[in-house]
């Protein structure tokens, strides 16, 4: 994980008593990385979503009118992918668009049309929430990848807070044992996979599958989602990190 943990957003993000003051921040850092629109949010229709949903978007009023309208939210190309996969995606990207039958890839260049060119999107999944994923869309200039990286962080913990805000409780949260707590410790450093390995004496393979056995305890599909939860939990400490 090597994206810049930007420490001044998470300590708005936790002491937000809305969801709206959590957009509000996360829209602000992500115009700042150079993204034009974005929808960190669940798979639901943006006009019409349930109670529990996690709605963070300011994509233009015109094509959420439509995307609801057209009921676009069961046949989405993106949120189809989003839910099959745990890596970021990118719109262009052949092996996205290649296997999308007719009527998916009409739903793309409607969106284009609207404003909503190429971009990419963070799957993001949890077993106490709707399905989920971060869209961003790039601005005119392009964003650099490694802007890119930092809006990942932004997206996981953003929507970690909208998602406890919308909780009606919390269940029992899971234990890490000591050497996973060491590992999601190293991530939240920017340590792989190999590094962790020679710092804790281990081979990368019992690594890597402590790490996967702390991603299973959380139900999550991803690191940074692994990351963020424990960080939230207390299970690991800021100054352990930062």
């Amino acid at each position: 994980m090597q994206a810049r943990i930007n420490w001044a957003f998470a300590e708005i993000c936790d002491s937000a008593q809305t969801m709206n003051e959590v957009q509000e921040a996360f829209m602000r850092e992500i115009r700042a990385l150079g993204f034009s629109y974005s929808a960190c949010a669940s798979h639901v229709d943006p006009l019409r979503p349930p109670a529990e949903a996690v709605m963070m978007v300011d994509y233009p009023r015109a094509w959420l009118e439509r995307f609801s309208t057209k009921n676009y939210a069961r046949r989405d190309p993106v949120f189809k992918a989003a839910r099959q996969q745990t890596l970021p995606f990118q719109w262009s990207d052949r092996n996205f668009r290649g296997p999308l039958a007719a009527d998916q890839l009409r739903i793309l260049d409607e969106a284009a049309s609207l404003g909503l060119g190429d971009g990419f999107t963070i799957p993001l999944h949890a077993p106490d929430a709707l399905p989920a994923s971060c869209s961003l869309v790039f601005g005119p200039d392009g964003v650099d990848p490694l802007n890119a990286r930092n809006a990942h962080w932004y997206a996981v913990y953003a929507h970690e807070c909208a998602r406890r805000l919308r909780m009606a409780s919390i269940p029992a949260r899971p234990r890490l044992s000591p050497r996973e707590r060491q590992c999601i410790e190293l991530m939240g450093q920017g340590k792989d996979d190999g590094a962790m390995a020679i710092i804790l004496g281990l081979s990368e393979h019992t690594v890597h599958n402590i790490v996967r056995r702390a991603m299973n305890r959380y139900g999550v599909g991803s690191r940074m989602q692994a990351f963020v939860r424990a960080l939230k939990d207390g299970q690991i400490r800021l100054e352990d990190v930062a």
